[in-house]
């Protein structure tokens, strides 16, 4: 919840955050960074709210959603991906003194884009079948991918553009309606449920398709709907693992506690729901002075400074979990999540490196595509 801060005023987000980027700058250089952390916030409240009404019924509802979608989730996945790249439809195509300048401006964006998925693809074939990364580390061995894909062009583009943040104006009260309220909880709902069940689906993704589904048009449902995917995303996906009989091992977090714990018994998961229900009042509550006090630390600081220090400190990250392999996996990868910053296209078509190695594994074909690239 509290990393929806860095996100906004930072522009460093993971992947599940980058489509708060886009609105929540918008609003940051419209002096409405604050509302727009807030309402993030009010929408990760909401997910909490969410799971603990879900919780009851989670054990029968995902049992018998698993054993009926198992077999199917590779098609699944592959129809979540083409649907993915079609929706990145020309844009920009009434720009332009001739026919031909029109044409290139729309499609030189979808091939923008198209390119993204394809070049982020390829890196995670490359890594999937030929890890750089030393052995005792070799766990996060896409940890590098993923920081020079989202977090590093995002700094570097502030960088470039030398952008200034205006003075925010910090309110009293929050604009938002029950009906907004209510539909962006909806979507975002669907969104984080469907990442946190299905392999590979990330929060990014499954906002995209709550959104398309429910036809979001309100920056204002748009923001709060992010704010739930990405609760019910992390946190549905920890609950799932402790679930009775199923124990699912769905995102980073799941999948680290699983190495060295098993839960065994109901009174584990209930556990697991009254922590999450208490840990994400507080973290609410922690919310509004945190975004108050990063409000008054950005107007005494200026932007580029903010902006480097946090390049500085990602790369530091970066050398001390992987060493110097890792600082040259970013580096590629870096270039690659720099295209939709130039061409104004979507950050998530760089979950290539997830969706393209994991659907051709699923497909059968993986192992033949890793060989004819001389990977394998």
């Amino acid at each position: 919840m509290l990393s929806v801060i860095p996100s906004i005023y930072l522009a460093a987000p993971d992947e599940t955050s980058a489509f708060i980027v886009l609105p929540g700058q918008k609003w940051l250089l419209e002096r409405r960074g604050y509302e727009a952390a807030i309402l993030t916030g009010i929408g990760s409240l909401c997910g909490v709210i969410v799971l603990v009404l879900l919780s009851p019924f989670l054990t029968e509802v995902a049992r018998t959603l698993r054993i009926i979608l198992s077999p199917h989730f590779g098609w699944i996945l592959a129809t979540v991906t083409l649907f993915m790249l079609m929706s990145e439809w020309p844009k920009g195509g009434d720009r332009g003194p001739t026919n031909w300048a029109r044409f290139r401006a729309a499609w030189s964006q979808l091939a923008a884009g198209l390119l993204t998925f394809f070049l982020s693809g390829l890196l995670g074939l490359i890594l999937m079948y030929r890890s750089f990364a030393p052995v005792p580390v070799a766990f996060v061995n896409l940890l590098p991918a993923f920081i020079g894909l989202f977090a590093i062009p995002m700094v570097l583009t502030n960088l470039i553009m030398g952008t200034r943040v205006p003075l925010q104006h910090v309110g009293g009260s929050i604009d938002v309606s029950p009906a907004l309220l209510l539909r962006g909880t909806f979507a975002g709902s669907l969104g984080g449920l469907f990442a946190a069940f299905f392999p590979v689906v990330t929060g990014g993704i499954g906002s995209f398709l709550a959104g398309h589904a429910t036809a979001q048009r309100d920056e204002r449902t748009f923001i709060i709907s992010q704010g739930t995917s990405k609760l019910v995303y992390y946190a549905g996906g920890l609950l799932l693992f402790f679930l009775p009989g199923l124990q699912l091992a769905r995102g980073g977090l799941a999948s680290m506690v699983s190495t060295i714990y098993t839960p065994g018994t109901p009174q584990l998961y209930y556990t697991a729901v009254a922590a999450l229900a208490v840990s994400g009042a507080v973290s609410f509550l922690l919310l509004i002075p945190y975004a108050r006090f990063s409000v008054r630390f950005l107007a005494r600081l200026d932007y580029r400074t903010v902006n480097l220090g946090t390049l500085i400190v990602i790369v530091a990250l970066l050398l001390l979990t992987t060493g110097l392999s890792g600082l040259l996996i970013a580096i590629p990868a870096t270039a690659i999540g720099l295209i939709p910053s130039f061409y104004g296209t979507r950050r998530m078509n760089c979950l290539g490196v997830l969706l393209l190695p994991i659907t051709l594994n699923m497909a059968g074909v993986g192992p033949d595509i890793a060989r004819l690239l001389g990977l394998a």
